[in-house]
């Protein structure tokens, strides 16, 4: 069973855990630019001792590539800094093929350079004699005939592997189709009768991956995805931290089901600088944060909030997380359905 109420820290989140394992597309940047907040946040978090490593299920780019692209935003890396579900598939294909085999590679360099890393040799058609064929992302000018050689190889029979399968990725224009979005178009034309092997967030291999790299003994998954990096750090057994810089908005947090509902919940980065208010439950079924008050009535969430409210006071992410112990109880109760939100949230501006 998932938690029913957001937690709460009396410290900063970043005295509290050792390592941030920091999602990158929605929550360091976004279209290449940094997402607002996230450069000072991260420099401060990084000044007072905690180690930040950047945790990604995007397998278009190397680590180095990743490290560079960070630091010219203002937060320094180095590519050991970087995980990447590129790693984690390769590493998943080595334990399974033997050495110096042949993979069928539809995805970019970090990709190849990650098969290499683990003495497998990429290639590029489903004639050069591949045992195994892995997709990741390649980026939005992906040619349309990569797709037909996985269909291909994994028609003949072939070991299918996937870096992760998230079905969108967060852009400077919007979101756009993600790898799952093309390890569907292979899947459609073979009939849909194979599924691949994935490593990517929230599947084991890559919090195995990110562990033996890291070393985190006291590890903080922070994203803004609950269906990956939330669900991920659910898998793995360790907290996690939500931010609304990404996919994720309100109503899909109170909509949570168990595995994705997150520790912590702030609007941005600089989260990781602050405690988290503690969620109270009360005797009378509500739930109270920050001196909002929310329960649930007839089958909608009901929110009372503190004095002044009316007029801008309150902090409305502590209503969220109120929001989220009524909605998360009310829904796991016996025969509980998910309340309706709708109208708190427009009150809250969400």
């Amino acid at each position: 069973m998932g938690r029913r109420r957001p937690g709460g820290s009396a410290v900063p989140l970043s005295e509290a855990y050792d390592t941030a394992l920091l999602d990158l597309d929605g929550v360091v940047y976004a279209g290449g630019e940094a997402v607002p907040h996230a450069v000072e946040a991260l420099g401060v978090a990084r000044a007072g001792g905690m180690h930040l490593a950047y945790v990604t299920n995007n397998a278009l780019r190397t680590p180095d590539a990743v490290a560079e692209h960070l630091t010219e935003l203002g937060v320094p890396a180095e590519a050991g800094d970087v995980i990447t579900s590129a790693q984690a598939v390769a590493r998943l294909i080595a334990d399974d093929v033997p050495p110096g085999s042949r993979v069928l590679v539809i995805g970019g360099e970090g990709l190849r350079v990650a098969l290499r890393e683990r003495g497998l040799v990429p290639v590029d058609s489903a004639e050069d004699e591949p045992v195994a064929v892995v997709q990741g992302y390649g980026g939005p000018e992906m040619p349309w005939g990569r797709f037909a050689e996985a269909g291909y190889a994994v028609a003949r029979g072939l070991p299918w592997y996937a870096s992760n399968t998230d079905l969108t990725i967060p852009g400077a224009r919007g979101i756009g189709p993600g790898n799952g979005a093309a390890v569907e178009v292979v899947r459609i034309a073979t009939g849909g009768r194979v599924e691949p092997k994935v490593a990517g967030k929230p599947l084991p291999p890559m919090h195995r991956e990110t562990v033996l790299r890291t070393g985190a003994r006291r590890p903080l998954v922070v994203g803004d995805r609950l269906d990956t990096d939330i669900e991920g750090a659910f898998n793995g057994g360790v907290d996690s931290l939500l931010v609304f810089t990404g996919v994720t908005d309100a109503e899909q947090l109170l909509r949570a089901v168990p595995e994705h509902r997150p520790t912590y919940v702030a609007a941005d980065l600089r989260g990781l600088l602050t405690g988290q208010p503690e969620v109270v439950a009360e005797e009378d079924g509500s739930f109270v944060c920050g001196g909002w008050r929310a329960s649930v009535s007839g089958g909608e969430l009901v929110l009372e909030g503190p004095a002044g409210a009316a007029a801008g006071a309150g902090d409305p992410l502590d209503a969220v997380r109120a929001l989220c112990g009524a909605a998360w109880s009310a829904a796991d109760a016996v025969g509980g359905g998910v309340p309706d939100a709708g109208k708190v949230l427009a009150r809250l501006g969400l």
